[in-house]
């Protein structure tokens, strides 16, 4: 894949990864379950039948002083842990300053920003990523108060098993302080719900109905 500028590259350290479950407690017989660094809605399929997944959501206004969470749609990653189809959207706090940046990624490679489009608090954002083979497919992402829409064409040797697809708030920077979005909603919802926990404390608390999957910081 080409490499843009370093100033258009996501630090990969700082970038989305698979998840990190955490063992539910005995007895939980929900279908909650927790993880170090997601919160969202996940569908498992073991015959590999996912090829597309859209997730639309309005662009949350994160508190703290610092920190930083993405929100994102994607392909694989719970099962199937060796790659990663998925864009989203990262919401950054430096020093009370918060900035927003729409980005694509096929995990294990580095995540890209996007260019030409721009992303404020509040905006509608439709976000879809769509795999035209397991090694090959696009990222889209549509400002739908702005009308502005950016598409990314990308071929990868990490190949998918299409067996999971995800609507997630992520926190990329696991461990550190970070900010805390007070809602971000999903459109559908999934099957399974993950909510993060860190250091014993759950940290988001997902819902979901039969058309949404709402993510919160709590």
């Amino acid at each position: 894949m080409h490499r843009p500028s370093l100033a258009a590259m996501r630090n990969h350290d700082c970038g989305s990864q698979p998840i990190k479950r955490i063992e539910s407690p005995n007895g939980n017989v929900s279908n909650v379950q927790y993880s170090s660094n997601w919160a969202g809605a996940i569908w498992d399929r073991s015959d590999g039948i996912f090829t597309t997944v859209t997730g639309t959501f309005t662009v949350p206004t994160p508190s703290g002083s610092s920190g930083a969470a993405a929100a994102w749609v994607g392909i694989d990653g719970d099962t199937c842990g060796n790659a990663i189809l998925q864009t989203g959207i990262d919401f950054t706090v430096t020093d009370g300053k918060v900035s927003y940046d729409a980005w694509y990624e096929w995990f294990l490679d580095y995540s890209y920003d996007f260019s030409g489009i721009t992303i404020d608090a509040g905006d509608e954002i439709k976000t879809t990523v769509a795999a035209s083979s397991k090694t090959s497919g696009k990222s889209v992402i549509e400002n739908l108060t702005t009308g502005k829409t950016v598409t990314k064409h990308l071929t990868s040797s990490s190949a998918l098993c299409e067996q999971n697809v995800e609507w997630i708030v992520e926190d990329f920077e696991e461990n550190e302080r970070h900010s805390g979005p007070g809602g971000t909603t999903y459109t559908p919802s999934g099957d399974t719900i993950i909510d993060i926990k860190q250091n014993g404390k759950v940290l988001t608390s997902v819902t979901t109905s039969e058309s949404t999957a709402t993510v919160k910081y709590v």
